[in-house]
């Protein structure tokens, strides 16, 4: 029998699944996917947030579907960081990560393409849950990488501790359930 963790996001009441992570840890899984109704309500929330930027910067794969609303909503491009190399990805840059909700260690990739689009730029990143940050910090390598300039870093749900930091805007925290 699953367990579900009730929440509102930018006034949308959401019951968000638990999962284990290990024998001491479990999260709620925030899955935008096919939630229209909260993408755009949610984008419209974080949008009043933001500074002025020229780009968004997203990671591969959950946050896309927030990415492209926030670019339709704002009409500024949003780029995505791949977690594998492509063909079509000449002279790609790449960074190495861990994530709560990766085993393995991952890799994202912007392909030459990529870095035209953000190379001096003001560059949002965004994903869906920014949690020990470790997605974040490879992504913010690549901004540098690129030559963009991060204007701020944000996401609908800061999880556990991320919740205390300043360097990133969020609608609403996530708790960690620990047994």
């Amino acid at each position: 029998m699953s367990e579900y963790y009730k929440m509102k996001i930018a006034g949308l009441e959401r019951e968000l699944e638990k999962f284990p992570i290990n024998d001491h840890l479990d999260i709620a899984a925030f899955i935008i996917f096919g939630d229209v109704e909260l993408t755009v309500k949610g984008c419209e929330e974080l949008l009043k947030k933001m500074p002025d930027f020229d780009v968004i910067l997203t990671p591969e794969a959950k946050s896309i579907p927030i990415a492209y609303e926030m670019s339709r909503q704002s009409g500024k491009p949003y780029v995505v960081a791949r977690k594998g190399l492509k063909v079509y990805m000449r002279n790609p840059l790449d960074v190495c990560l861990t994530s709560i909700t990766t085993k393995n260690e991952q890799h994202l990739y912007l392909g030459e393409t990529e870095v035209n689009e953000i190379k001096g730029k003001k560059v949002l990143i965004l994903d869906d849950v920014i949690s020990t940050g470790e997605s974040l910090d490879g992504v913010r390598t690549l901004v540098k990488k690129a030559g963009g300039i991060e204007v701020a870093a944000c996401a609908f749900l800061a999880e556990g501790d991320a919740a205390e930091r300043d360097d990133i805007i969020y609608l609403e925290k996530l708790p960690l359930f620990f047994k």
